[in-house]
């Protein structure tokens, strides 16, 4: 039983690999950091971590699986390596009904439960029109967000059990994130990508939300109650993974992580690359 460890997050924009990312370029192409499925030399999918503009009208399999993107242009992994065109490439939300999903969960049941009906434009994080809001209010995300922007994020989370093992405390500090903005954190447990029977991801704590400073630092903690029951435990449904997400309305709802979700409010900027915290085990 594993007691404290630390985890560097990793930069994505992705939540599921459908829709491809949670965010979109000025062209309607998605942008993707995260698992890129392309066709492998044998004729099957890999799905494998990389970089990438997709195109939004990528063959879309059933829920569970996947397929080759159709890919516009090989972006690089490092940072770095962005060119200067790619760095200036102003981030936007995916329209509803979201392009290329498949997922077939419903976010916010009790708020929004035809939310499939809903239909909107894509629009740059900074234009995003945000409910009642008047510009004598005074809103603070005024210019465009870029991926230049965007890759600066860094997080590391330390993970602790509580004294009798019944609990697990997640701790995070954050650099680099958009300035002046709402965030929050969303878990994601073993069965909610199920095919079969896909459960209804969660937040990270209620309120699971924190507010960036100018220069897009933050921190952020919830305790957890039993996150971790044993492996094979009956109705045991583990957190294996964590999600930042930035909020492009500049809210939060309460139990449920957004109100379109999967980039039509919520986008994924940093997570564990691979499912995670199997060290860890708590008691009910």
């Amino acid at each position: 039983m594993g007691h404290v460890r630390d985890y560097d997050l990793s930069l994505t924009t992705q939540g599921p690999t459908y829709p491809p990312s949670e965010v979109m370029d000025e062209h309607g192409d998605f942008i993707v950091i995260g698992r890129v499925n392309r066709a492998g030399h044998d004729g099957r999918t890999r799905s494998e971590w990389g970089a990438a503009i997709v195109a939004s009208d990528s063959p879309l399999p059933p829920f569970g699986e996947n397929r080759p993107y159709t890919i516009v242009k090989e972006l690089p992994l490092d940072p770095r390596a962005l060119s200067q065109e790619d760095r200036a490439r102003v981030l936007h939300t995916l329209p509803l009904p979201l392009p290329c999903a498949n997922y077939p969960m419903v976010f916010a049941p009790e708020q929004c439960p035809e939310a499939d009906l809903v239909r909107r434009p894509s629009h740059s994080f900074h234009q995003v029109p945000i409910p009642d809001l008047r510009p004598q209010d005074g809103p603070k995300l005024t210019e465009p967000v870029t991926l230049g922007q965007w890759v600066r994020a860094q997080g590391r989370l330390e993970v602790s059990l509580t004294h009798d093992a019944r609990a697990a405390r997640f701790f995070f500090e954050f650099d680099g994130l958009v300035p002046n903005s709402v965030y929050t954190i969303m878990s994601l447990r073993e069965h909610d990508l199920n095919p079969a029977a896909p459960t209804r991801p969660g937040p990270l704590g209620v309120p699971n939300v924190f507010v960036t400073d100018d220069t897009g630092r933050s921190t952020y903690q919830a305790v957890m109650p039993h996150p971790f029951p044993a492996p094979g435990t009956p109705g045991g449904n583990r957190i294996v993974n964590i999600v930042v997400l930035f909020m492009s309305y500049q809210q939060s709802y309460g139990g449920a992580i957004g109100w379109f979700g999967l980039g039509g409010d919520i986008h994924a900027q940093l997570k564990l690359r691979q499912p995670g915290f199997q060290e860890f085990t708590t008691l009910p």
